[in-house]
């Protein structure tokens, strides 16, 4: 089997943002981490409406990763759907119940203060 070409962090970000929007997420914000941080490219935050509703968004992404990029991400969280991280090495994506998204406010840590995306 030939190894598909790696995408570079744009082309997976937009089908990062592609698959959740095709699976209805909701407030979906992306922050542009570069220069910000090691751990990524980008960061992506969405929220879906019930735990089944996350866990079904990320295991979709996860999978749609794989069949067009030949690309395995790591996924945690998926089993109790509140908060569901998927790192894929260039792009983070934090998958919420709006609840558990109030909570934890990660867009006021990585946003410069007055940005809205």
């Amino acid at each position: 089997m030939m190894a598909q070409p790696q995408p570079d962090s744009e082309e997976l970000l937009a089908r990062i943002l592609t698959s959740l929007e095709d699976d209805k997420a909701e407030d979906v914000v992306q922050i542009d981490l570069r220069g910000k941080t090691a751990m990524g490219d980008y960061m992506v935050i969405a929220s879906g409406r019930s735990t089944r509703q996350v866990s079904a968004m990320a295991e979709k992404l996860i999978d749609r990763l794989k069949h067009d990029f030949g690309r395995l991400a790591r996924i945690e969280g998926k089993d109790t759907g509140d908060w569901v991280l998927i790192d894929t090495g260039d792009v983070i994506v934090h998958i919420f119940r709006p609840e558990v998204r109030e909570f934890y406010q990660l867009e006021k840590m990585w946003m410069p203060s007055g940005a809205a995306n």
